[in-house]
């Protein structure tokens, strides 16, 4: 069965579609149904059947007879160490932790909130959490203390887990100080804390509080796997808002589980005993679905890496791992190949290695600019999948089912909504759109497994935020357009389209058409304001190590591109060469920030920002230009 057929079975009938889906996992009790639509518009799934995630991502595989198979790989250049942990091992260590943690007193709906760096015990954490039913909630390590506190005083933890110190390139990062701040400025006091000590750093255990990873499981009987409801919450993951309350988005254990098993085989056409390797952090929702739970439930082997895509110790580093671990599917941020592009333009790194395990890549998290799609197939030589999807869904909305159908691949277009998502772009009143026209894209409810049915005791905010402005519908934030051909096009945040004199214009295409050019590695475009047309595009461009023409060359051949492609209803004029662009942890370029500094407006530094001093060049290099204008 092609993927038309299944995307219209699952349309058609999503009772017996998903239905057949939780049959890929293990339940205690299965459910009575799949759609649980009595309290419309939130919607459930699975929700009376009752089971157990670690089970699903551990325990049943060793059962199975495949205790002896890899589970994780943990590779870290930082350290210059790689440890391989069987499905065994992660039982036997995963049941110790819970056993432990139950006898201090954490059970079946309690919080506990992760801070680790990407280390095994990351997420050997998240599954003793979900052995004994508790809700963990991971916050990125390195975190400043401020913004942790506001998690502790939101989801209330019963404990904290937490390692010693985390490691950057050149440096270590003092996670326990920034944990011992946040909890002096917090109002809510977890019960105890565990502190995994590495040996960069071993910090100092407050008695009474702080109590050692390794000395709280001595002598404490390992726990069982705790049953629980299909709808009981398996974890809390917090956006990264750039105002306000960060949002608390709630995963259910039964929708979740189902389909992320689902996916790895039909989208990223992985079989068990495959090593599958999500480059990305246990503190985003990629690391949540694609380094622990998806990988792990479906019984494949995933890597947990510890590095960056360049200086650790190059921009060859990716192709390292995939040689030495055999990686058939690699999913990353098309920020992280833009980097690498920048330091080996020429790809020169990749003949190096041995990639002949590498049978896809897949990209997500930013757009995925053409330039950079092509560049990855022309030196990869295998399939470059952008698919698209966010934090509240937790699986990919639009991608392209490499194990169903290897569809035509359309550059720029993250290709067709998965199975469950009736995916439609709608003008500002709420009506759809014709296809190859730029509107809001919305999701029709219900909404598939696993995505978010609620936000964590906030569910005015979850209604205001995500249902009220296109009733009957999950407002994504997103604009973009759907082709003839119902290939999707994802062309900005809703935000960043543009008003110039009238004209409603996409950033994101701008973007491509800068990418483009030969010289630029990586580029963002903003709309600022203008007295006389409203707003004006004006674009920020990363160089290529070793390009040979002036920045002011390129600022003139950008503009001109822009002007042929796009057209001169665009306004393309401004454009400035800079070192880099403000980012998150994640890769995702901090856009609405820039555009406040150009305006002159006030803003609060981004929890999430990689470095705060790039905020200081994106000012200067606005000054050289005249922003923000002056009356």
């Amino acid at each position: 069965m092609g993927y038309a057929d299944i995307f219209a079975r699952a349309k058609s009938d999503p009772e017996s579609f998903w239905l057949e889906a939780a049959e890929g996992i293990d339940w205690v009790a299965p459910p009575s149904k799949a759609l649980f639509a009595e309290n419309a518009p939130l919607y459930e799934w699975f929700a009376d059947g009752t089971l157990n995630s670690c089970w699903n991502a551990v325990d049943r595989h060793v059962a199975a007879g495949h205790g002896d198979r890899l589970a994780i790989i943990h590779d870290s250049p930082l350290t210059g160490t790689t440890q391989k942990i069987t499905y065994a091992q992660l039982q036997a260590r995963v049941a110790s932790l819970a056993g432990a943690l139950k006898a201090k007193g954490v059970e079946k709906g309690d919080r506990v909130i992760i801070y680790m760096p990407m280390v095994p015990e990351a997420l050997e954490a998240m599954l003793a959490c979900a052995r004994l039913g508790a809700i963990h909630s991971v916050v990125f390590g390195g975190f400043a203390a401020n913004e942790l506190a506001v998690r502790i005083d939101d989801c209330t933890p019963k404990c904290i887990i937490a390692a010693s110190c985390g490691l950057e390139p050149g440096r270590v990062v003092h996670y326990k100080p920034l944990l011992d701040g946040a909890l002096a400025i917090a109002k809510h006091s977890p019960e105890f804390c565990v502190i995994f000590q590495r040996e960069q750093e071993v910090a100092g255990l407050e008695a009474g509080r702080d109590v050692d990873w390794h000395a709280f499981q001595h002598g404490v009987a390992p726990a069982d796997c705790v049953p629980v409801e299909g709808n009981h919450p398996a974890y809390i993951l917090y956006t990264s808002g750039t105002t306000g309350q960060p949002k608390g988005v709630i995963r259910h254990t039964g929708g979740h589980l189902v389909a992320l098993n689902w996916s790895m085989r039909n989208l990223y056409d992985m079989n068990p005993g495959e090593v599958f390797w999500a480059a990305s952090d246990v503190g985003w929702v990629v690391g949540h679905s694609y380094i622990c739970y998806a990988p792990l439930t479906f019984g494949c082997t995933t890597i947990v890496f510890e590095g960056k895509p360049v200086g650790t110790p190059d921009a060859g580093t990716f192709w390292r791992v995939i040689q030495d671990h055999k990686v058939k599917s690699l999913f990353t941020a098309p920020t992280a190949f833009r980097a690498i592009k920048r330091d080996d333009p020429g790809g020169d790194l990749v003949g190096e290695y041995d990639l002949s395990s590498l049978e896809s890549l897949f990209l997500a998290g930013e757009r995925a600019d053409p330039d950079t799609i092509i560049w990855a197939q022309d030196k990869l030589g295998v399939p470059v999948i952008d698919h698209w999807w966010q934090t509240e869904t937790g699986w990919a909305i639009a991608g392209n089912p490499l194990g169903i159908d290897k569809l035509p691949v359309k550059i720029g277009s993250p290709s067709v909504a998965m199975p469950g998502y009736d995916v439609q772009i709608l003008d500002e009143a709420g009506h759809p759109m014709a296809p190859g026209t730029l509107g809001a894209i919305a999701i029709k409810l219900p909404l598939p497994p696993g995505t978010l049915p609620n936000l964590w005791q906030a569910e005015a905010r979850f209604r205001k935020s995500y249902l009220s402005h296109f009733p009957g519908y999950y407002e994504t934030g997103d604009a973009g357009m759907i082709d003839e051909d119902g290939y999707l096009y994802i062309m900005a945040r809703t935000d960043d389209v543009i008003n110039v004199a009238g004209h409603r214009l996409s950033t994101g295409a701008m973007e491509e058409v800068l990418a483009s050019h030969p010289d630029v590695a990586e580029c963002a475009v903003i709309g600022v304001a203008d007295s006389l047309k409203g707003q004006l595009p004006l674009g920020f461009l990363c160089l290529n190590k070793g390009a040979k023409i002036a920045p002011d060359q390129v600022v003139k051949e950008c503009v001109k591109l822009v002007r042929d492609r796009i057209g001169p209803v665009a306004a393309f004029k401004l454009a400035v060469v800079v070192d880099r662009l403000p980012k998150t942890r994640s890769g995702k370029i901090l856009r609405a920030t820039m555009v406040k500094i150009a305006d002159g407006e006030d803003f609060k530094m981004p929890a999430t920002i990689d470095d705060p001093a790039i905020l200081g060049e994106i000012r200067t290099a606005l000054a050289g230009l005249g922003y923000p204008a002056k009356d």
